[in-house]
C-alpha cells in the first residue's frame, strides 16, 4: 500500500501515466467532438437502425449514445459486443465498427460483415487493420490520436462518435450539452488529481474506503448504469479486482435477494446518483442500500455534477476513473498494465 498523499509514491507506482490520461479527459472531449464533426460525412439517408460493434473501452461509445439520445431517436440503436451482426443489419442499416487499436478482431469481422450485407458503415479508431480495411473500401473514418490504452481514450472514443452521427444528422446537435460538460469536468477533474489530499479528494478518500473490498457499483437505469459498468471495468483494469456492476430498478427483482445478512462483508457498494433519475427509480435506492448494509458491505453515494445529462454522465466517469486507479495504488497495483488480457490473447493466438 502507498500514500495516496505523496507525489513521488503516486509517480512510482503510475509509470503508465494512466493517472494523466485520466486528467485529460475535458480536453479528450473537446478533441473528440472536433474530429467527429469534422470526419468524412456519414451517408445517413433512410437509415432505419443502428448498431455501434465494439469490445472493451471501444464498446462504451455505443452505451453512451444509447443513454444520451436513443429516446429521441426515431430507429432503434444496438450495442453489439460480439463477432456477429444482428440478422437485421442490411441495407437499411448503419453499422459503426469502434475499436481504438484497430485490431479487435471482433469488429473486424463485423465490419467484414456489415460490407457483405451492403450496410452503410463507419469507423472510430486510431489505426491497425479497422482503418486499413476502411480505407480500401472507401469507408468514412473518425481517426482519434493513437498511443493511449483504450480505456483511457473514452472520451476521443465517445464524443468522435457522438461528432460523427450529428454531423450526419441521426443525432440532435450536443454543442450545448458539451459545453456544459466541460464546464463541469473543467471544475471536478482539478479536484481529483493526486497533488489535491486525500481530506478533500472525494476518489483518493472512496479507493481508501474501498481497501481491500470488493467494489459493487449501482446506478439507475441509464447515465447511471453506464457510469455504473463503466465504474466496474475500471476497477477491473486499473485496480487489478474483481468488481460488480448492477442497475436499478432491475436488481431490486433479484441482485437484492443475494444481500442476506453476513453476506456482504467483503464488499463496497458504490451508489452512483444523479438528479434526472426515474422517481419510480430514485425512491428504490434508500431501501435498497439499507439492506446492502444490513448485509455487512459498506456503501457510499457519489452524486454526479453538471448541468447536462452528458455533463452527469461525465462527471460520473471522472470520478470512476481516478478512483479506479488509486484503487490500484492502494492495493500496490500499476493501473496501466493488463498482463491477463495479454496472456489471454496470446493463448488464443496459439489455439
Amino acid at each position: 500500500m502507498i500514500d495516496l498523499d505523496d507525489p513521488v509514491a503516486i509517480s512510482s507506482g503510475d509509470p503508465g501515466g494512466m493517472l494523466g490520461s485520466i486528467a485529460a479527459l475535458p480536453e479528450q472531449c473537446r478533441e473528440g467532438y472536433r474530429i467527429g464533426r469534422s470526419a468524412p460525412p456519414v451517408s445517413a439517408a433512410d437509415v432505419r437502425a443502428l448498431a455501434v460493434c465494439g469490445m472493451g473501452g471501444s464498446a462504451v461509445a455505443g452505451d453512451v449514445l444509447r443513454a444520451l439520445v436513443a429516446e429521441r431517436l426515431q430507429i432503434p440503436v444496438e450495442v453489439v459486443r460480439s463477432p456477429t451482426l444482428p440478422a437485421w443489419c442490411g441495407p437499411g442499416a448503419l453499422v459503426v465498427a469502434s475499436s481504438y487499436s484497430g485490431d479487435t478482431a471482433e469488429t473486424l469481422a463485423c465490419f467484414d460483415e456489415a460490407l457483405r450485407r451492403r450496410c452503410r458503415s463507419v469507423v472510430v479508431t486510431a489505426g491497425g487493420a479497422l482503418r486499413a480495411r476502411a480505407e480500401a473500401a472507401g469507408v468514412p473514418a473518425v481517426l482519434v490520436p493513437p498511443g493511449l490504452m483504450p480505456r483511457a481514450a473514452f472520451g476521443y472514443l465517445c464524443l468522435g462518435l457522438l461528432g460523427a452521427l450529428e454531423a450526419a444528422g441521426l443525432v440532435p446537435s450536443l454543442e450545448q450539452e458539451l459545453g456544459d460538460a466541460l464546464e463541469a469536468l473543467d471544475v471536478l477533474v482539478p479536484t481529483l488529481v493526486p497533488t489535491v489530499p486525500t481530506s478533500v479528494n472525494v476518489a483518493k478518500r472512496l479507493a481508501s474506503a474501498i481497501g481491500r473490498r470488493v467494489p459493487v457499483v449501482w446506478g439507475a437505469d441509464g447515465i447511471g448504469a453506464v457510469a455504473a459498468s463503466r465504474w466496474k471495468t475500471q476497477f477491473n483494469e486499473n485496480a487489478k479486482t474483481p468488481a460488480f456492476a448492477a442497475a436499478l430498478p432491475e436488481l431490486d427483482h433479484n441482485e437484492v435477494v443475494g444481500w442476506s445478512r453476513g453476506s456482504g462483508s467483503r464488499f463496497f457498494v458504490v451508489a452512483l446518483r444523479h438528479d434526472e433519475e426515474h422517481p419510480d427509480v430514485a425512491v428504490r435506492f434508500a431501501p435498497s442500500i439499507e439492506i446492502a448494509r444490513d448485509s455487512g458491505a459498506l456503501v457510499e453515494e457519489v452524486w454526479a455534477s453538471g448541468a447536462s445529462r452528458l455533463g452527469k454522465l461525465l462527471s460520473l466517469v471522472a470520478v470512476g476513473d481516478f478512483t479506479s486507479a488509486y484503487l490500484g495504488l492502494v492495493r500496490g497495483a500499476d493501473p496501466t498494465p493488463i498482463e491477463a488480457i495479454v496472456r489471454l490473447k496470446a493463448a488464443l493466438a496459439e489455439a
